[in-house]
Formats: C-alpha cells, sequence, structure tokens
C-alpha cells in the first residue's frame, strides 16, 4: 500500500509499505478516507520538530483522518466492517494516575498517531487503531468525520471557558483551529467573538462564519479596536497563533479575572507574559495539550447540526500529490485553509 513520509525538511515521499495487521483483540483496519493537513504536520515539515519531539527522518506523518472499518478484532464490540468514523489519534492505557484522574491526554503512556518516536501517522492507505479511538457515524461524509478531530481541539479548549452564554471572547489566530474555537464558542453560547488574523482572507472567513467582528494586527491596534467595542473586556482569550505578538495582545483584552487559553503550538522555547497586569487582574492560564474527551462532543456538534464546519475543507489532494498539500498549507497558498489528502 502507499503511505506518505517527511522524507527530509520540506519533502514528502511516497512510498510501498506492506499492508498493516491487525495484531490484538481490541484492534481495528480502517481503509483511510480522508487526512487533514494540521498545523503541527506542518512545524514537522518546516523545522523538523516541535519542541522536544524531533523528526528521525523518514518520518510517516499525519493524525487527522477519516476512515470505513476493514476488519474488526475478535473483541472489537461497537464497530463492523463499513462503518464509517472519525478517529481520536490519541492511544491512552486507561490505568495510570492521569487517566484515572480523567486525564486521558496525558496519559503516562500517551501514544499519538504521526508523532515522533511514538507512532506511525495516517497518510496511508490503511492504518490499524484501537477500537476505543474510533466513532462511528451514519450521517456524516468522509470530510466531515475527518475535520472532527480539529474541531474536538476547539471544542476542548472553549470547555475552559464555560459557562459561555453571555460572554465576550477574543480568538487570536484564524486558521483551522481558530476557526473550530471559534465554531465551538458560539454553539456553546458565546454573546460575541473577536478574532485576529495577519491574512485579510483567513479574517473575511472568520466574519463569514460567526465572528461578530475581525480584524489584521498588522493594519491597526487590534486592542484598540475591541476595546472600544468591549470597554469592559472580554471575559476569555484564546491564543491560537502561537506567537508572543498575540500573547501580548490577548493579555491586555482580557478583564480582571479572565481566562486565557493557549492553544496555539509555539516554535520558541519559552513565552513571557506582562506580570504586573497578569497579577493586577488575577488572569488565570490554561495550556491546552490536544484535546480530552472532546471528539464524541464534536461530532455530536456536527450531527446536530449545531456546528458546520465543511467551509474549512478547501483544498484536496490525491496521495500521490501531498507534497503539494503540504505545500500549500506550509506557504498559506491559494486561500487554503485545511487541505485534505484522500489516499
Amino acid at each position: 500500500m502507499k503511505a506518505g513520509f517527511l522524507a527530509g525538511i520540506g519533502k514528502i515521499d511516497i512510498r510501498d509499505v506492506p499492508m498493516p495487521e491487525i495484531k490484538k483483540a481490541n484492534e481495528v483496519l480502517l481503509k483511510v478516507a480522508s487526512v487533514g493537513v494540521c498545523g503541527s504536520d506542518i512545524h514537522y515539515y518546516k523545522e523538523g520538530q516541535i519542541g522536544s519531539s524531533i523528526v528521525e527522518f523518514p518520518f510517516r506523518i499525519g493524525h487527522e483522518f477519516s476512515a470505513i472499518v476493514e476488519e474488526v478484532g475478535k473483541n472489537v464490540t461497537r464497530l463492523k466492517p463499513g462503518d464509517r468514523v472519525a478517529v481520536d489519534p490519541a492511544v491512552f492505557c486507561y490505568e495510570c494516575d492521569q487517566c484515572k484522574a480523567g486525564r486521558f491526554n496525558t496519559c503516562r503512556t500517551l501514544t499519538f498517531m504521526g508523532s515522533p518516536k511514538l507512532a506511525d501517522g495516517c497518510l496511508a492507505e490503511y492504518v490499524t487503531i484501537p477500537e476505543q479511538c474510533c466513532f462511528p457515524s451514519e450521517k456524516l461524509a468522509m470530510d466531515q468525520l475527518c475535520l472532527v478531530e480539529p474541531l474536538s481541539i476547539g471544542v476542548y479548549a472553549a470547555k475552559y471557558a464555560l459557562p459561555l452564554e453571555g460572554k465576550a471572547v477574543g480568538i487570536l489566530g484564524s486558521g483551522p483551529i481558530g476557526l473550530s474555537t471559534l465554531l465551538a464558542c458560539k454553539a456553546y453560547g458565546a454573546r460575541a467573538v473577536y478574532m485576529t488574523d495577519k491574512i485579510d482572507h483567513r479574517v473575511s472567513i472568520a466574519i463569514q462564519h460567526g465572528a461578530d467582528w475581525a480584524g489584521n494586527p498588522l493594519k491597526g491596534d487590534i486592542v484598540k479596536e475591541v476595546t472600544e467595542r468591549e470597554p469592559f473586556l472580554l471575559d476569555a482569550v484564546f491564543e491560537c497563533a502561537g506567537e508572543q505578538d498575540t500573547l501580548d495582545q490577548g493579555l491586555f483584552l482580557l478583564k480582571p479575572g479572565g481566562q486565557f487559553v493557549i492553544v496555539g503550538i509555539h516554535t520558541i522555547n519559552r513565552i513571557s507574559f506582562t506580570a504586573d497586569v497578569l497579577r493586577r487582574r488575577e488572569i488565570s492560564i490554561h495550556s491546552v495539550r490536544r484535546q480530552n474527551e472532546s471528539t464524541k462532543d464534536a461530532l455530536d456538534l456536527i450531527e446536530q447540526e449545531k456546528v458546520n464546519a465543511d467551509f474549512m475543507a478547501t483544498h484536496h489532494f490525491s496521495i500521490d500529490d501531498s507534497q503539494k498539500a503540504f505545500d500549500t498549507v506550509a506557504n498559506y497558498k491559494d486561500g487554503v485553509i485545511k487541505a485534505i489528502i484522500n489516499p
């Protein structure tokens, strides 16, 4: 079968590899249908690492995907061949202190598809994964199921600010994760959502899909613009760009007692905050680690038509054109929001 490997910085190779086989009774064999190119994939593609997660080439990449169940292990009870599924790419143990505390996303033995030294990625025609990771749907199309994974991160981030009814929030960064956070916040009842991005097209997309205001920080004073509209400032800010500038802007946008939720992946090793503002306003900081128990919630929001994420799937590629897909996303070409690869 075909599979996509990161063969070096900025280089994707498509290689023939053996078909995977079910090795454990709780596993399923999946025929991959749609693979999303994620921002974290692009960090590996451009820099070869995210913090201490360093790629050893060649490295099979990818973790956002939907699939059709091809075969099931003997202990699988929820799934059958032919089921369409969204997939949580994280595999946890249920036994460690973190899992027993309900913190499955920080499991002591967590493996994550497409993460260096942990597990092969999903950019392939077939993969195997434990049944626990699969969430079936009879209603949604394959691209919609693929979008469940990034949406689940937005859902998990939004939960830090619940209840959101009547609240005003900011989302700094309008890529797929920022837009997913927008959809989640609106679904959970946020009164107003203010968004930013350095790409004008993404500013427009944010407004088209629910933001009450959006602006480009390269073209205006974001803090001033939002403060004029919300003089008592914001209840929560979601930093989804992974930049020091957005951390600085977000802090000054928060009212006393506000929630600062850091979602973006930073390429620098250290970040900072203005200590006086942080202390005087008694800001709470939450750092998001992927998502925790939010895949089903994201799936339900789409199935119940409380969220429509279809607009994010802007570009489609065959697996043979994976290099082009990664280049398109890495260089923000052609108005791309989410590139989908169909093996």
